[in-house]
């Protein structure tokens, strides 16, 4: 019996071609345009990669943290303003220095040493460090140096240690409580930072950290946000060359193998890659910048495109063992599979469009890749894989003479799908309703995910940057800024009592609130001058603010004087834990603008903003993915004009987006942006095998012929072709583990998996189910009447 399948179905699919509207209303005969004139098809697809390769080179990499919850909303923008007015933490190197020796006095002087010449690096516009605090003033005086210029000896030096360690400016900002870790905070100039010129920069301040303290035994690593943006833009570089690489080699092995000819892995391996240039191309020319989800757009257009033409080639390779020439059985390939593939890259649009009701700029420039990607794909795959065959396989005739009776790979896997089929068919009621209770199982416990995010998942956790905001949370209080803004009402200045004594009290919530720490502000001065100095008055405050470097005042006070930011710090822990901090720090503040209602003052920061933005933006990402299974399973009902299909798809389309989602529970893990951006277009993508079974089961469901063997030749014919794909299509995902930023990782690993989850309930749960419905159907209308 299955040695006639491959036979028979060159006969069925000419039937069916005559008496069988197309599910794709005819867009597959596109794919016939370049086979008309193949080498002319060639010359302009040359022409077409020549333009892709230069708007590669156009594409710019996006490093900025704050990509994610870049947005229209009016707590973005006020963020950007604070930015822009505060240009400090988006420009400042962190280098973190520790060790249970930091303060003896040789490695204290080399500690100075380093300082010294750190302002010295190309780029640096100044640094604070312990050494930058000063003595109590004498009176009509400037303050001398804390740190004198020859270091005492002996029991002096102890004692000075412990002024040090004791200072009011530096103790548990710039120096840890118990004198091991000492923080340095490099102020780069902002051109430095967008620019290539960053990289010669770091690689200068390390150079300085292994020459001046290298024989210290204190460990130096860097943080900060223009080093996290420079380790981002490397690992995006660097990723992007492994995911072309290793997908690609993936794709023409598992192809030669099976295929067991050159010119077949040509036509069914060569138009995914080409896909991959032209879409990156046409990225490029868009103007679209490569950021950490837009770098696995190479990984997704292989899955989107390599599933349909592994399709067309082994509906083509079928035709020819039957006997048919290459040009008419790539044709034939187009007619029959091609309205499938169609489909399947609609499937992909849908979820790509989907990421469109996001409130994340990043998420829905994704969105608008995806599915220009998938467009440019879906063209790409049906035109070339029959001008490849076409111009590719030679001696049609003596290859299907020797693969009739000698095809034993493929055969393998007919005989495994055959297998699966004939035990699925058996009691299709029974696991109909085995597969609706296990699903329903599994979407219970997807349900109580809970959404989660932290700033370290978008950077890579294997350098340096991640390791040392570790040591600052552990030390310092934390490495992230959360900013409180006091912009100034019409009328009143930055040194008037009013506005000094609404600094002084936003200062002493900010302080006083639990889990922020570091807080710095022009009321830190102010004190510490009433302290040392015993004057509090405005004169002497202007005067010193005067003679601060420019750089060091722009980190608390605007150029135009009208606005001021406290700061704080918090550990970057997981949003969920974040938000009660801010949300607590914000309510304590309303005392302070009851009291001052002129004054406009708001807590912001990427902290704050992650806090606030994360849950909301990843709940609604996954309530798009909900709707998205309705929208799906419709638009596949329209397009096959049955409600047969509709129901038959909705419960393989569901299980691998749940069953992923009780591994990450298992796991300990909730719902991130990569995961839940993952499981959205691992739905649209996962339903690629769902279409093709129902597109050839379409075809086989006939009158007079019985509803289990429609579903066994279905399963046979496109099987092994499914299988393989998957196979393809997990590794090619699966690379993306060699990712050093974590929300990569886990996307491709996610992604791989729900790729296999979702060809596992296409033999196990589509099969029992659409035998099932389409029985249900022959009930209600009539044996004579096609489910499908």
């Amino acid at each position: 019996m299955l040695e006639k399948h491959s036979e028979s179905e060159v006969h069925v699919d000419k039937v069916e071609q005559r008496s069988t509207s197309s599910i794709a209303f005819g867009l597959e005969r596109l794919g016939l345009i370049a086979v008309r004139a193949p080498i002319v098809s060639c010359i302009v697809l040359l022409a077409l990669i020549v333009g892709a390769v230069f708007g590669i080179y156009r594409i710019k990499i996006d490093d900025s943290l704050s990509q994610l919850f870049r947005s229209d909303s009016r707590e973005f923008r006020q963020y950007e303003e604070v930015t822009k007015k505060f240009p400090a933490e988006e420009f400042d190197v962190l280098v973190v220095v520790e060790g249970k020796t930091l303060l003896e006095r040789s490695n204290l002087e080399k500690l100075r040493d380093f300082v010294t010449d750190l302002q010295l690096v190309e780029g640096t516009r100044g640094l604070v460090s312990l050494f930058s605090a000063r003595q109590a003033p004498a009176p009509g005086k400037l303050p001398a140096a804390l740190f004198p210029t020859e270091l005492p000896e002996g029991a002096a030096y102890d004692k000075f240690i412990e002024t040090v360690k004791n200072n009011e400016i530096i103790r548990g900002k710039l120096l840890s409580e118990d004198g091991t870790l000492a923080l340095i905070v490099l102020s780069l100039d902002p051109e430095v930072v967008g620019s290539n010129k960053l990289t010669k920069t770091v690689g200068d301040i390390r150079a300085l950290m292994k020459e001046d303290l290298g024989d210290t035994g204190l460990n130096v690593q860097l943080s900060g946000v223009p080093v996290m943006q420079l380790e981002i833009r490397n690992a995006v570089e660097r990723d992007g060359l492994t995911y072309n690489i290793l997908g690609i080699l993936a794709g023409c092995i598992i192809a030669i193998i099976f295929f067991r000819k050159i010119s077949f892995m040509i036509a069914a391996a060569f138009p995914p890659m080409i896909a991959i240039l032209l879409a990156l191309g046409a990225l490029g020319w868009a103007n679209f910048n490569l950021n950490m989800f837009l770098n696995v757009m190479t990984p997704l257009i292989m899955v989107i495109s390599f599933s349909d033409s592994m399709q067309l080639t082994f509906a083509a390779r079928d035709r020819l063992i039957a006997g048919q020439d290459k040009l008419t059985a790539f044709k034939n390939a187009v007619l029959v599979v091609g309205p499938a593939c169609v489909l399947t890259h609609g499937t992909a649009g849908i979820s790509f469009i989907a990421l469109q009701f996001s409130d994340s700029d990043l998420i829905r420039k994704f969105g608008e890749a995806g599915l220009a990607a998938t467009i440019i794909a879906l063209v790409a795959v049906l035109s070339l894989v029959p001008v490849f065959g076409v111009l590719f396989v030679r001696n049609e005739k003596v290859f299907a003479v020797k693969f009739q009776g000698a095809d034993a790979g493929v055969q393998a896997l007919r005989n495994f799908c055959y297998w699966i089929a004939v035990r699925m068919v058996g009691r299709p009621g029974l696991f109909s309703l085995l597969a609706v209770l296990f699903v329903g199982g599994l979407g219970v416990i997807y349900a109580n995910l809970e959404p989660r995010y932290r700033l370290a998942d978008q950077v890579p956790d294997k350098r340096q940057a991640v390791a040392a905001s570790d040591r600052l949370d552990a030390k310092l209080t934390g490495a992230n800024p959360v900013n409180v803004l006091i912009v100034f009402p019409k009328g009143e200045t930055l040194y008037s009592p009013q506005t000094l004594q609404t600094i002084a009290e936003v200062h002493a919530t900010v302080e006083k609130s639990a889990g922020v720490g570091n807080v710095w502000s022009l009321e830190t001065l102010r004190r510490w001058l009433a302290e040392k100095a015993g004057s509090a008055d405005v004169a002497t405050l202007k005067e010193y603010v005067s003679v601060i470097p420019e750089h060091l005042v722009r980190r608390f006070i605007d150029a135009e004087q009208t606005a001021v930011v406290v700061a704080g710090r918090v550990p970057d822990k997981d949003s969920s834990q974040l938000l009660p901090i801010v949300d607590k720090l914000d309510s304590e503040l309303d005392a302070v603008r009851k009291k001052h209602p002129g004054y406009e003052i708001a807590v912001t920061g990427l902290a704050a903003i992650a806090a606030r933005n994360s849950a909301n933006m990843i709940e609604k990402l996954n309530h798009g993915l909900t709707i998205e299974f309705a929208l799906v399973a419709i638009f596949i009902g329209l397009a096959f004009r049955s409600w047969v299909v509709t129901l038959a798809c909705i419960l393989p389309g569901i299980f691998p987006v749940v069953m992923s989602g009780t591994v990450l529970w298992a796991m300990g893990e909730g719902l991130q942006f990569a995961s839940v951006v993952a499981l959205t277009v691992s739905f649209g993508l996962g339903l690629s095998a769902t279409i093709h079974f129902l597109n050839r089961l379409r075809l086989e469901n006939k009158p007079g012929v019985g509803s289990a063997l429609a579903v066994e030749r279905a399963t046979v014919l496109v099987g092994p072709a499914l299988i393989l794909t998957t196979v393809v299509l997990a590794c090619g995902l699966v690379v993306t583990v060699f990712s050093d930023l974590p929300s990569l990782r886990l996307f491709g690993w996610l992604s791989a998996f729900s790729m296999v989850m979702a060809l596992v309930a296409d033999l196990f749960i589509l099969r029992p189910t659409a035998m099932w419905l389409i029985n249900l159907h022959a009930k209600l209308h009539g044996a004579d009447k096609q489910a499908i």
